[in-house]
């Protein structure tokens, strides 16, 4: 079944950029997905995910916002480059979503998100839909048995729903504030995704060939 859905999407992400695409990559990662998964044990299910990484700062995120007429709006802002990263995984046909607010980008805390994000599912195989950062790319990555990954053309982050997810967290929790520290930013980005609703995120990442791809099952 992975590798039915593993073509599936890779014929999708070929079908949806004008883009020449490298074709042999994503030939290759299909093979080492299929063969990975040839010799696993049987899982429950396989959740098409949706993953990237994103920067909340100090740096305010200034907007347009309601006054009344003829006051002009006041925001405090700040431009203090401190930096805290948030990874995330979105399923694709049911809304869930797993997070890991981490402290830089590289290759070490995709080792630790990846393992807490395997261990969250571990009856499951993990189809990720990713883009080219250098770190999902990197020698010394562990990728645990039951999570595969497949890669959007360059340079189209549009392809990547998650992205959208990020504009809604933003957009709930970062528009037109200035924080005093950068613990304030990391609990005000715990409280944004902690109210995200589900529905809400299957709202914004749910596409007809995902539901095609998973209701016929």
């Amino acid at each position: 079944m992975v590798g039915e859905i593993l073509r599936h999407v890779q014929n999708i992400l070929r079908k949806q950029t004008l883009k020449p695409l490298s074709r042999l990559k994503i030939k290759s990662q299909f093979k080492k997905t299929r063969k990975r998964f040839k010799y696993s044990r049987r899982f429950r299910k396989v959740r098409l995910m949706y993953q990237d990484e994103a920067g909340f700062s100090r740096i305010s995120k200034l907007g347009a916002c309601w006054s009344p007429m003829r006051v002009r709006p006041h925001v405090h802002s700040h431009y203090i480059r401190e930096f805290r990263y948030c990874y995330g995984a979105i399923d694709a046909h049911t809304g869930e979503s797993f997070f890991l607010i981490a402290g830089g980008g590289n290759t070490e805390w995709m080792n630790a998100f990846l393992e807490e994000l395997s261990q969250a599912y571990p009856d499951d195989y993990l189809l990720l839909v990713m883009d080219n950062a250098i770190w999902h790319k990197s020698s010394t990555l562990k990728i645990p048995t039951n999570i595969g990954f497949t890669f959007i053309p360059p340079y189209t982050p549009e392809m990547n729903p998650i992205e959208q997810v990020w504009k809604e967290i933003r957009k709930r929790g970062f528009k037109n504030k200035a924080f005093r520290t950068l613990e304030d930013v990391m609990n005000q980005l715990q409280d944004v995704i902690q109210g995200l609703e589900k529905e809400m995120i299957k709202s914004i990442v749910n596409r007809r060939w995902t539901r095609m791809l998973f209701e016929n099952r």
